[in-house]
């Protein structure tokens, strides 16, 4: 039995595989490209080591792509082949479990399996970003902030683990509303650990969510190397960045921010996809043109419309595919999402029914310019639309979409409420964005034409 980087024991026998296991512990925390490669010289060197099984296997369902499923359940199998060779203990078996949870698309309860490890073992801060990283996913921000403050009061200033701890506490106080708690929390993170990207990232929800955008970009401004060596994430801290400058009205940045650092890599990841689209929907409704850009992102994901693995994905491919005027894989995805809500098994026909089937209604909608159905849909679908997952930052497209639509349809007066529940999720700070829909609400009204707004 070895002690790995927070103070956790486990199976493993070699020195070399200590050291790379902490490497995948700490690469986890903070988003780093090179976890994947400690992990497979983990498993290299000690092929019997289950535990190691199970988090391949948790990081492949966490992609949410369909294709890593089948990797993930041969995970799953060399996990619990490793366990008939080698006794573990109950903590690394709980791990296991969760990974059989997943795979029978019940995270809800996969994540119950996390919080047992955290119950006896409070520091394993593993099972806390599991926690964290499930409950995001699922959309559940109150109890991502209940399970990390049950564990805090047990981390000592030198844990390994505190400072990214904080930085999910500080995402989690963001996501829950605490803006200023949220703020320093993210900070002391930063100061702990240097590379806390998602901690980084939560400071920058807070300027986001206030309505301070010069303030989110001089937050960033010269901390590069806090999300430099990260994965995939670091484009979604660059979206952040550029949702800031969108802001303030700088869209030649945007756009050199879309096309030299968020879709410098084509890839079809669907967080990656997500970034890119939600930003091109947000030009579009500022009346900016965007080019071609829909092209590639329409082509990824339209190879998508069979996936089914996360309704937030669903949503945010469907941007780019009515982005483009890809009616029949549009279509494809309406009755997919429409079929996968129907089934009577698991965690994502739920969603997929509510919000997914109206939300997905309502963004097709809003693409065929049929503006009033756009606004009934989207606005049906506006009250469970936490339960998609993701942040509020990102759902917000979403928002602005059902806006623009009530607007478009000449709904000034809903659209005005929603403008007001928006803004007290705000912490009564507003954004451009809102201020700009405002200003076109009086207009109207000063007109006496209360019947639409033109489309930009």
């Amino acid at each position: 039995m070895k002690q790995d980087v927070f103070g956790q024991m486990n199976t493993l026998t070699k020195p070399e595989s200590v050291e790379a296991w902490d490497g995948v512990l700490l690469g986890f925390m903070a988003h780093a490209a090179i976890t994947p490669q400690h992990l497979g010289k983990v498993l290299e060197l000690e092929p019997d080591f289950a535990l190691g099984h199970a988090i391949k296997g948790l990081f492949m369902v966490l992609l949410g792509r369909r294709e890593m499923l089948p990797v993930a359940a041969d995970a799953l199998t060399a996990a619990n082949t490793a366990m008939e060779r080698q006794p573990v203990s109950a903590r690394e078996k709980l791990y296991v479990e969760a990974l059989a949870l997943y795979l029978a698309d019940l995270p809800s309860q996969a994540v119950q399996k996390f919080e047992e490890i955290l119950r006896s073992h409070p520091q394993d801060t593993l099972a806390m970003k599991l926690s964290h990283a499930t409950r995001f996913v699922l959309g559940d921000s109150q109890g991502m902030r209940r399970s990390i403050e049950r564990v805090l009061p047990t981390y000592e200033p030198d844990h390994a683990g505190r400072g990214y701890l904080l930085g999910c506490h500080s995402f989690a106080l963001e996501e829950t509303g605490a803006y200023e708690k949220a703020e320093i929390a993210g900070r002391q993170a930063l100061w702990m650990v240097s590379d806390d990207a998602w901690g980084l990232h939560a400071v920058a929800h807070v300027h986001e969510m206030t309505g301070n955008a010069q303030l989110g970009l001089d937050w960033l401004a010269g901390r590069e190397a806090a999300w430099a060596h990260c994965n995939n994430f670091r484009y979604h801290v660059w979206w952040h960045k550029a949702l800031m400058h969108l802001d303030l009205g700088q869209v030649d940045r945007v756009i050199e921010l879309y096309d030299q650092s968020i879709r410098k890599d084509k890839t079809d990841d669907y967080r990656d996809i997500s970034n890119a689209t939600s930003l091109l929907s947000r030009l579009e409704l500022e009346g900016v043109n965007v080019g071609d850009r829909w092209e590639e992102l329409a082509d990824l994901s339209a190879a998508r419309t069979e996936d089914g693995c996360l309704i937030f994905a669903d949503l945010h491919y469907l941007l780019a595919l009515t982005g483009d005027n890809r009616s029949d894989a549009t279509g494809k995805m309406l009755q997919r999402i429409q079929k996968d809500a129907g089934r009577n098994h698991g965690d994502t026909p739920v969603r997929m029914s509510d919000p997914g089937v109206a939300a997905a209604k309502g963004l097709e909608a809003f693409g065929d310019g049929q503006y009033g159905a756009a606004f009934d849909f989207l606005s049906s679908a506006r009250g469970s639309m936490q339960l998609a997952g993701g942040s509020h930052a990102q759902r917000d497209v979403f928002e602005r979409i059902t806006i623009d639509s009530g607007l478009r349809a000449g709904q000034l007066d809903a659209v005005e409420r929603i403008l007001d529940d928006r803004r007290a999720k705000r912490a009564g700070g507003e954004d451009n964005y809102a201020l700009a829909r405002r200003a076109l609400i009086d207009a109207a009204r000063d007109s006496g034409d209360a019947q639409s707004v033109p489309a930009e």
